[in-house]
Formats: structure tokens, sequence, C-alpha cells
């Protein structure tokens, strides 16, 4: 049986959102990033992401909490928000 794709990616890994926590990456790899959204604001009838909080995390069920985050930064917007956190995986799954 053929594995099913996720419905969005963002250079080549997964995207998947729960309210406002978006999910970066496969937890099947060693690393994820996780980007909540902190502040919004209304364009016209679009809502856009203004502060977004990101953390690169190790997927490890063995890591304590404290252990789990590798890095974190905010961000104002979600195209800073994605743009690190694609450089952030890339580099983290590539032992860099």
């Amino acid at each position: 049986m053929a594995e099913k794709e996720p419905a969005l990616q963002y250079k080549g890994h997964p995207l998947m959102r729960k309210e406002n926590i978006i999910y970066y990456g496969s937890m099947s790899d060693k690393y994820i990033i996780m980007m909540q959204i902190l502040d919004t604001k209304t364009l016209k009838d679009l809502t856009i992401a203004t502060r977004v909080a990101v953390q690169l995390q190790q997927t490890s069920p063995n890591v304590s909490k404290r252990e789990k985050i590798v890095k974190k930064t905010e961000k104002d917007g979600l195209w800073s928000a994605m743009d690190i956190a694609s450089i952030w995986l890339n580099r983290a799954l590539n032992g860099k």
C-alpha cells in the first residue's frame, strides 16, 4: 500500500497546523520545527501572523522537555519564521 503524502509541504518537508501551532518536518526524523503564532492582525478579510515563536525540537521520546528544545527565537511574520525554520531544520537534519 502506498504511503499517503501530506497535503502541504514546504521545501520538501511536511507542514501541519493545529489551531495556532504549525509543525514543520516529520516526526520520523530526529528534529522538527514548532512554530506558535503569538499575534495576528486583520488586513481586509485576511488574518495575518505578526509575531511567531520558532523552536527547533528533538523528536526523541527519551529526552526531557527541557532538553527537547534545541534552539528558539521569535520572528515578525510567518515568512521570517518559515525562513529561519527551513534553515534550522535542514542544518539539524544534515548534522551541521
